[in-house]
């Protein structure tokens, strides 16, 4: 499946350029990993750490703990990473895989789990990047969770309940689905990047955005667009309209 998905999606060896997959837990098999080293690109995907973790995690000394990031770089109360591979039977898993491990205090309120150890949370993931420093490649994997916020707009965008009746005509549906999903995703990266609108889901979108009456014209070969000033939101409209059109014209 892995295989079919790379090979779809023309994932291979390219000389000078990096392509980086991230997966979550279910993407931590050896016959996953085993692909993705012999198409030699990076990846970093989730590690289910093993039974005996709470006697590896005692052996790590505690001046190994680097602060664990946030996502805009400052240290993490509370959080700190370290690196498992020498503890591990890595038996089977490609050469030079490393297994980094993330501890962290649950938030207040929040029930203990069976496999929390001395009261910390502890979760792993596995990578083949050599260089960089642990909390930066930790970082890195965790917003690897903005896949799964796509994931689930998709499902609200229509691709929670099929509508139409057979595969064919539903497959096309969810083609359509994806590429409203694509095209509603560059529109906040290009559109207003700098404001509060590039996070907006599609249900605020429509509400806020989609359903502005406006009314297009053109003059002196220019296209000319009017928005209904009866609205709070018409001038993140035109402020993105007018960043997409002084945007330089593809090539080609």
């Amino acid at each position: 499946m892995i295989r079919s998905a790379l090979e779809q999606a023309g994932v291979g060896p390219r000389p000078g350029k990096k392509v980086l997959i991230r997966i979550d837990g279910a993407g931590s098999t050896k016959a996953t990993l085993q692909e993705l080293t012999r198409r030699r690109v990076s990846y970093s995907v989730g590690y289910t750490l093993p039974t005996n973790t709470p006697e590896l995690y005692r052996v790590i000394p505690e001046h190994v703990w680097e602060p664990a990031y946030d996502p805009d770089g400052t240290p993490c109360e509370g959080a700190d990473v370290a690196e498992l591979t020498g503890l591990l039977d890595l038996t089977g898993w490609p050469e030079g895989m490393r297994v980094i491990v993330r501890r962290e205090r649950p938030h207040p309120g929040v029930q203990l789990r069976f496999d929390d150890v001395d009261g910390y949370r502890l979760t792993a993931f596995a990578t083949n990047t050599t260089r960089g420093q642990l909390a930066d490649l930790e970082v890195r994997h965790r917003r690897r969770a903005r896949c799964e916020d796509r994931i689930r707009i998709a499902k609200d965008t229509g691709l929670e309940n099929l509508p139409l009746r057979t595969f064919a005509q539903n497959r096309i549906w969810c083609q359509i689905v994806a590429l409203a999903s694509e095209i509603t995703a560059w529109m906040g990266l290009l559109g207003h990047p700098d404001q509060p609108a590039r996070r907006w889901e599609p249900k605020r979108l429509r509400h806020r955005l989609f359903q502005i009456p406006a009314a297009f014209a053109r003059h002196a070969r220019a296209r000319i667009v009017r928005l209904s000033q009866r609205t709070a939101w018409s001038g993140i409209v035109q402020a993105a309209h007018a960043r997409l059109r002084a945007l330089p014209a593809p090539s080609g």
